[in-house]
């Protein structure tokens, strides 16, 4: 992926306190009275379908609340569906906002080929697209919002090469995200940055690696259980594409008598993990500010829906690589951080999670260490 590194990061912007009034549900909008709120402002309609729920909270939790909020802060009325890993509902919603006569569409797709076949129909309408998250392989989005995901990788990566630099030789397993996913690519391919070159030396043993299709938690338990097992139970760490694959891992590990033992690498800083983590039996996650990438897509879209592409790019500085395509997508490429019981506190400071999610049970105590309250 080309990337130019943006060092002012997009502010996070004043409708911050009203998003994260909203952060507490945990269920996707597509309902008439959730979308209501942008489309009684009279502003151009934008559309969002995001990709799904079921694989990760931030979706429902962060993603759509603030999606809403800075869309219409900027004057814009969104329309706001989850897809819940449904390609044809996907399409359908794309088809119902293109009919509705949005302005704009941003999409973060269950699948690449899916978001590509959108972005034809939205083209041919003369519709601009906003790629929200996952940049669409093949696609013909005009502009690509996201986190820094190779960079993610080389996160996840270091943290598991720091976890395990006192152990010579120690065995890892690698549980991927889905490869239907370019961001599952991206996150592997930072990671090998990495532990390429300590597998090439010897100074640790990669075991086994395994994409899991759909980013399917209970799957990603299965087949960790099924490598661990052929392995003959031995493991010294995991890389986890993200918290919850992470979880289920760590579900296995309990059983095994592992957990705590064995240091995993998650993503998404979601309350589990960082609960995970202050309890040790999760070693790091990344944390990516979802409000920065809610923000950055609603500057997009507030230019585009003028038709302001000048304004558009300077606002998306950095490029992506679409191999596919053999194009070069404008982009807006956010700066995620290294979250390990360290720095727990960061996230809960920022209003991400509340510390009365994470603060239970073994992690009270840690908690009261850690100033965290």
């Amino acid at each position: 992926m080309k990337r130019r590194k943006t060092l002012a990061l997009l502010a996070a912007g004043t409708g911050l306190a009203l998003a994260l009034t909203a952060c507490g549900a945990n269920s996707s909008s597509g309902s008439s009275s959730d979308n209501s709120g942008g489309a009684s402002n009279g502003g151009p309609k934008v559309g969002v379908i995001l990709p799904e729920t079921a694989t990760s909270v931030r979706w429902a939790a962060f993603d759509q609340p603030m999606l809403q909020a800075a869309l219409t802060k900027a004057g814009m009325s969104p329309i706001i569906e989850n897809a819940q890993g449904d390609n044809q509902k996907f399409v359908q919603y794309a088809d119902s906002m293109l009919s509705q006569g949005v302005k704009v569409l941003i999409i973060g797709a269950p699948s690449g080929d899916v978001g590509a076949t959108v972005e034809q129909k939205a083209a041919q309408q003369g519709v601009p697209v906003i790629d929200y998250d996952r940049l669409n392989l093949g696609g013909s989005a005009n502009y690509y919002v996201s986190f820094d995901n190779t960079r993610v990788g080389e996160l996840q990566g270091e943290a598991l090469k720091n976890a395990l630099a006192n152990k010579p030789g120690a065995q890892v397993i690698e549980i991927e995200g889905s490869p239907t996913d370019n961001n599952a690519t991206l996150f592997h391919n930072g990671q090998e940055n990495i532990v390429k070159p300590l597998y090439d030396s010897g100074a640790l043993k990669l075991v086994a690696s395994q994409a899991i299709d759909g980013w399917d938690n209970q799957k990603g338990g299965t087949t960790f259980e099924q490598l661990l097992s052929a392995n003959g139970g031995k493991v010294d760490g995991v890389l986890a594409a993200n918290d919850g694959l992470a979880g289920a891992i760590i579900t296995v590990l309990q059983k095994n008598g592992l957990a705590g033992k064995v240091p995993v690498t998650g993503q998404d800083a979601s309350a589990a993990g960082l609960k995970a983590i202050l309890q040790g039996t999760q070693y790091s996650t990344v944390f990516k500010p979802i409000q920065q990438e809610a923000d950055a897509a609603a500057q997009l879209a507030a230019a585009l829906v003028k038709g302001d592409t000048a304004g558009a790019d300077k606002i998306a500085k950095d490029s992506s690589n679409d191999p596919k395509n053999n194009r070069t997508v404008k982009s807006v490429l956010l700066t995620p951080q290294t979250i390990t019981k360290q720095n727990v506190k960061t996230v809960i400071d920022q209003g991400y999670v509340k510390a009365s999610e994470v603060c239970t049970d073994s992690a009270a105590a840690v908690c009261a260490q850690l100033g965290i309250s």
